[in-house]
């Protein structure tokens, strides 16, 4: 009986993530925060494609997670494949000179461009008032 008092007690506090130590909300029923979560899945899918020659969309469905978070790793330059010829049906390509690249938006001779001048030409199109797509 006073054990349950006890543990009643303490229940009431605010519940903080284990390995991060930020507050979580009082409902919320993992022992890890959001952030935390996604880190650990990170460093799963990293190790995960460094031991297997695999695609985009074999890490997506190994940790069944959606195929635009594995893309989004992509293009932000976290992941990249191994090589540049891996086949898979979607690949990257620089958004200024349209050349294959492993990761991210612009290819090495584009970013030293950007790096040197401060910004990037866009080529011109006849169709300059309609709207774009990114």
């Amino acid at each position: 009986m006073a054990t349950q008092i006890v543990h009643s007690l303490f229940d009431n506090g605010p519940k903080i993530c284990k390995d991060c130590h930020r507050m979580l909300p009082k409902d919320y029923t993992d022992e890890v925060c959001p952030a935390c979560k996604e880190r650990e899945l990170f460093s799963k899918v990293k190790d995960f494609i460094r031991e297997n020659d695999v695609t985009e969309f074999d890490v997506a469905d190994h940790f069944e997670i959606p195929l635009h978070k594995v893309k989004s790793w992509i293009r932000e330059g976290r992941i990249q494949y191994k090589e540049l010829h891996t086949p898979t049906i979607e690949s990257l390509h620089c958004q200024q000179c349209g050349e294959p690249i492993a990761f991210g938006t612009l290819c090495p001779k584009c970013q030293r461009k950007l790096s040197s001048s401060g910004s990037v030409t866009i080529p011109s199109s006849s169709h300059d008032n309609r709207f774009r797509y990114l």
